[in-house]
């Protein structure tokens, strides 16, 4: 199921997203319950809870019946992690 979620993220939901300067990529997929990360723009657009909502879990589950949910992951990177480091050891 992780391959056809991502191919209709690539398809069909980013194309959507593209237009807002922005994505939308898998990042866990645990028992039909689909996470997702917005990118670009659109990772912090204050209504990205809404386009999850009504882009990604709308389009998803159109396509995917096996689909439970279409929740937003909103964790933070080890790549900003690290970076937030050095600037605060002023490593930077």
């Amino acid at each position: 199921m992780e391959e056809k979620i991502k191919k209709v993220l690539e398809e069909k939901v980013n194309p959507l997203l593209a237009s807002h300067y922005g994505g939308a990529r898998l990042t866990a997929l645990e028992n039909g319950v689909v996470y997702v990360k917005l990118t670009g723009a659109c990772s912090a657009c204050p209504s990205a809870q809404y386009t999850i909502e009504d882009v990604v879990k709308a389009t998803l589950m159109e396509e995917i019946p096996e689909v439970k949910d279409v929740l937003l992951d909103t964790s933070v990177g080890d790549d900003l992690l690290e970076m937030a480091r050095k600037i605060l050891n002023k490593e930077a």
